[in-house]
C-alpha cells in the first residue's frame, strides 16, 4: 500500500479552503447584486423581473410608432356619427380621415392641430394652440403698482380711457339697450414725458384682464413672414383668455406710412403693421379684446391702421397746465423728506411747458441737491436750484418743440 504523502494533505487542505472562500465569496456577491436590484427597482419603480416579457414589450415598441403634427383643415358630415376629417400634413398633403375610437369627436374643431400615425393618418390626440414662448413672456403676471391716484395732470384722459375698457366690463347691459358696441381701439399720443405709459400701467393694475405690453420694435423680426406671425399668435393667445387689453407701445417702430424705398427695406416692417391691420379689423371676430396704442409721432402712422373700426378713439397727452403741474409735484415729493411750507405753486409757475417727467426729474434733482449740502430736509431752494437745472439747463434736451411742430 501507499502511504498518504503529507504534502498532498497540504494540498487537500488549501483546495478545501479556497473553495470555501469562493463559495462564501459568491454569496457575498450575490447579496450585494440583490440589494442593488432592489435599490434600482425601487428608485425606477421597476417591477419584479419575473413578471417581464420582453418579446410582447419589443411589439408594443414597434406598434406605437412617432406621430405627425398636421392640421384639421375641415370636418366633413359633421352630423353624423363617423365624420370624416381632412388634414393637411406639411410638406406631404392632404388627406381625407377618421378619428380613433379613444378620441372624442368633440374635442376636434377647424383650423387646430392634431397628431396622425404614419400608417392610416388616423387622428390620435387634439393638440392646443401653438403660441410662441416669446409671445407668452408679453403677458404680464404682476400687477404694477401705480394707481390713478398718482397720475396727475391727465384727468379727462384717464376718464376717456376708464370708459373703454372698464365699463363694457362693469355695466355690459348699458351698451346691448343702447344698441351701440364699446370702442375696442385707443390711440394714446402726446410728447414724450406726457404719462402714455403711466397711464397705460394704471390701466393694467386696476382691470382684472389679461394684460399684454408689446414693445413694437421686438416684432421686427429677420426672415419674412415671422413679424406677422408673432402678431398673430399673439391675438389667439389674447382670444384664449375672458378679457384682454394689449398695449403696443411705441407704435410708430412698425406703423408707418408706407411707402416704397426702391432697395425693399422696410417691406417685412410693412407685412407685419399690415397683419395687426387685418387683426384688428378682419374676418375674425375680436372678441372682448381691448387694444390701445402709444406714439409720440401721429403725423407718421399710416391712416389705415387710424381709421375708425380699428382705432375708435385718438386721446390726446397735452402738456398739463398749472393745476396739474402743481399735483404732480405733490405725487412725487409725498415720499420725501421734504419742508411742509413748501410752496407747489409758485414752484409750477417756474415750471412752463414741461411735461411730467421733467416734473419727476426736477424732484430727483431737488433731493440731490438736499444731499449735497447736508441738508436734513429737501427745502425750497433746493426745488428753485433743480428748476433752473432742469428747466433751464436741459433746455436743449427738450423733444416737445419737436412734437408742437408734427403736430
Amino acid at each position: 500500500m501507499v502511504k498518504p504523502n503529507s504534502n498532498n494533505k497540504k494540498i487537500s487542505f488549501l483546495y478545501k479552503d479556497i473553495i470555501a472562500i469562493l463559495n462564501f465569496l459568491n454569496v457575498e456577491k450575490k447579496k450585494k447584486i440583490g440589494f442593488l436590484r432592489k435599490e434600482l427597482e425601487d428608485g425606477f419603480n421597476l417591477s419584479d423581473p419575473s413578471t417581464w416579457n420582453l418579446k410582447i414589450d419589443k411589439l408594443s415598441i414597434e406598434e406605437e410608432n412617432t406621430l405627425h403634427v398636421a392640421q384639421c383643415s375641415k370636418i366633413l358630415d359633421s352630423e353624423k356619427t363617423f365624420s370624416n376629417y381632412i388634414i393637411n400634413l406639411n410638406h406631404i398633403g392632404k388627406f381625407v380621415t377618421n378619428l380613433r375610437p379613444e378620441v372624442s369627436p368633440t374635442d376636434l374643431e377647424e383650423g387646430i392641430r392634431v397628431c396622425v400615425d404614419r400608417g392610416k393618418y388616423q387622428i390620435h390626440l387634439a393638440l392646443p394652440p401653438k403660441i410662441d414662448s416669446q409671445v407668452k413672456i408679453m403677458a404680464i403676471e404682476e400687477k404694477p403698482n401705480i394707481t390713478y391716484d398718482e397720475i396727475g395732470g391727465c384727468e379727462k384722459q384717464v376718464l376717456s380711457i376708464r370708459e373703454i375698457v372698464e365699463y363694457p366690463l362693469l355695466f355690459p347691459k348699458r351698451f346691448s339697450f343702447l344698441g351701440i358696441e364699446p370702442p375696442k381701439g385707443v390711440l394714446l399720443f402726446g410728447p414724450p414725458g406726457s404719462g402714455k405709459t403711466l397711464v397705460a400701467r394704471a390701466v393694467a393694475n386696476r382691470s382684472n384682464s389679461c394684460f399684454i405690453r408689446v414693445i413694437c420694435s421686438e416684432l421686427l423680426q429677420k426672415y419674412i413672414g415671422e413679424g406677422a406671425r408673432l402678431v398673430r399668435e399673439l391675438f389667439t393667445l389674447s382670444r384664449q383668455k375672458i378679457s384682454c387689453l394689449i398695449f403696443f407701445d411705441e407704435l410708430d417702430a412698425i406703423g408707418g406710412t408706407r411707402f416704397d424705398d426702391g432697395a425693399g427695406g422696410d417691406n417685412e416692417v410693412q407685412r407685419t403693421m399690415l397683419e395687426i391691420v387685418n387683426q384688428l379689423d378682419g374676418f375674425e371676430q375680436r372678441g372682448n379684446i381691448k387694444v390701445l396704442m402709444a406714439t409720440n409721432r401721429p403725423d407718421t402712422i399710416d391712416p389705415a391702421l387710424l381709421r375708425p373700426g380699428r382705432l375708435d378713439r385718438k386721446i390726446e397727452f397735452l402738456l398739463p397746465d398749472l393745476q396739474g403741474r402743481t399735483k404732480i409735484l405733490k405725487i412725487h415729493s409725498k415720499k420725501m423728506a421734504r419742508d411742509l411750507n413748501l410752496r407747489f405753486e409758485l414752484l409750477s409757475r417756474l415750471c412752463p411747458d414741461s411735461t411730467g417727467a421733467d416734473l419727476k426729474s426736477i424732484c430727483t434733482e431737488a433731493g440731490m441737491f438736499a444731499i449735497r449740502k447736508n441738508h436734513d430736509l429737501v427745502l425750497e431752494e433746493d426745488f428753485l436750484e433743480a428748476i433752473n437745472k432742469v428747466i433751464k439747463g436741459y433746455s436743449r434736451f427738450n423733444a416737445t418743440p419737436k412734437y408742437l411742430k408734427f403736430k
